[in-house]
């Protein structure tokens, strides 16, 4: 019976843990065997990620304050038997959780919303009514992270195991976004201890007023960390363990970034990792008999696809430039867009591989203010691209087709004794050569002699034949790119005669 329930809960399904047996030899059912056996006797398999605070669970409750009342009666009673045991520590820790359970009855009786995913459930209990579905989303990470933290190399010896049970209880409770929990194990000084059971919205509401960015910026960070959970959870269904480690690594080192949001620190996106990977997204398909797929229908999926994957690209591509700028409402906007692509394309593949017809689809215009930029190049650098030439004259006694035409140019900066000297490969015999040759300069953004440089100067550009056997090269024109425009843009594309 119990590797029914073992197999169930690593499904992430719910596990009504009252019918089970007791231990043997006691009365106790496996709830107060959780609580009040000794760390190092605690079977993590039974119960991967919670501490049980009571032995049996109440009947349903028929509305939201009866079944925070119950909760919070458990926690005190489980605080009291910890206290009669002499474990200071989990009487602390219920005892913050029951605190925090109070301090959402109040807000409930007031008519104040209450975030259900930050109170942590005690095992047996029956959801909260209307949070069932949050309830199997915790559960499922939960065991999640239990299975990863059973089968990691570096698992901890059995002194830290109290600290692990904590912090698999904080994953329970967490889903997976919120590091503030009351159920960390919270060393005794700090500011920690003070915030754990500030729970309370009186005492949390003149505290918090984050600004429309930071809270876009939260959102982005929680969302990221969603979606490396998610995938964690897909790899570990796939068996694939190592994969769902390094996903759950991943989603875990986002924790300080959120963390320092919440707090109205600055947090450098541009350190964001990349959403993981193509992630498998659930459909249901209506199977139809006897479809043929006409020609008409296939260049329409093809159209459909190319047109997709396009936007796709360019989405991230945005996304990739607004997160390298800092911006967080364009990057997520940009990110949400890809997204959607990226579902409609699955739609697509899918819909065509079951040979269904083309599903509906319209065509929307949309004006969307974007920025040009190269995250390629470091602070120091600045790219010239010689493009190509347009008929370009001969000097006299060469015909136009047997041009030899090359361009060499000079940037006086860092000074003009000394310019970054560049000049491009010789194209033989035409007078309309294409070069598509870059050359990278040095320069310091902020340095006066480089603003001198950008905003009277300018790049000068010379034209030159190329001389045969004993034969020097002969000049045949010049001209000035103006420079100017760099100061208020990335860059400048120019023709000049």
């Amino acid at each position: 019976r119990f590797d029914a329930a073992i197999e169930a809960l690593e499904k992430g399904q719910a596990v009504d843990l009252s019918g089970l047996p007791s231990s043997p030899g006691k009365g106790a059912g496996v709830g107060s065997a959780a609580v009040n056996k000794p760390p190092s006797e605690h079977i993590e398999a039974s119960q991967p990620a919670t501490e049980a605070p009571g032995p049996a669970a109440p009947s349903a409750p028929t509305d939201v304050l009866e079944a925070l009342e119950q909760r919070r009666v458990k926690y005190v009673e489980a605080s009291n038997q910890a206290k009669a045991s002499g474990d200071d520590r989990k009487a602390r820790m219920h005892d913050r959780i029951a605190k925090q359970y109070h301090s959402a009855i109040r807000a409930h009786k007031a008519g104040k919303p209450v975030n259900f995913d930050e109170l942590p459930v005690p095992p047996g209990f029956p959801p909260i009514p209307g949070q069932k579905a949050a309830d199997a989303e915790r559960g499922f990470i939960a065991t999640l992270e239990a299975a990863s933290k059973l089968a990691s190399p570096d698992a901890p010896d059995v002194g830290d195991e109290e600290d692990d049970e904590e912090k698999e209880e904080e994953s329970k409770v967490a889903v997976p976004e919120k590091p503030k929990k009351p159920t960390l194990d919270v060393p005794t000084t700090g500011p920690e201890q003070k915030r754990s059971p500030s729970a309370s919205p009186g005492s949390t509401s003149p505290k918090e007023s984050p600004s429309p960015t930071a809270v876009q910026l939260l959102e982005l960070l929680e969302s990221r960390k969603k979606q490396y959970m998610k995938a964690a959870l897909q790899a570990k269904q796939k068996n694939d363990m190592e994969q769902a480690k390094v996903f759950l690594r991943t989603a875990k080192g986002l924790d300080p970034m959120i963390e320092a949001a919440r707090s109205g620190k600055t947090v450098d996106i541009s350190t964001l990792p990349s959403p993981p990977g193509d992630e498998e997204d659930d459909f249901i398909l209506v199977h139809h008999s006897d479809v043929q797929v006409s020609e008409k229908a296939e260049q329409v999926y093809t159209q459909l696809s190319t047109i997709l994957k396009e936007q796709h690209e360019k989405c991230l591509t945005y996304s990739e430039q607004f997160t390298h700028l800092g911006n967080v409402s364009e990057t997520t906007r940009f990110e949400k867009m890809a997204e959607s692509c990226k579902k409609s394309m699955e739609v697509l593949k899918l819909a065509q591989s079951r040979g269904l017809p083309p599903p509906k689809h319209h065509f929307e215009e949309r004006s969307l203010r974007t920025v040009r930029i190269f995250p390629e190049l470091s602070s120091t650098d600045m790219v010239v691209i010689i493009v190509k030439g347009m008929n370009l004259p001969a000097p006299s006694g060469i015909q136009p087709n047997d041009l030899d035409a090359y361009i060499k140019f000079d940037f006086p900066y860092p000074s003009a004794e000394q310019p970054q000297r560049h000049k491009t490969n010789v194209i033989k015999n035409t007078n309309s050569p294409d070069y598509n040759q870059s050359f990278t300069l040095s320069i310091t953004r902020n340095h006066r002699g480089f603003k001198r440089v950008v905003t009277s100067k300018g790049l000068k550009l010379e034209l030159l034949h190329k001389g045969g056997f004993l034969r020097s090269d002969k000049p045949i024109g010049s001209a000035l790119v103006k420079l100017d425009k760099l100061e208020s843009q990335s860059e400048i594309r120019e023709i000049v005669e």
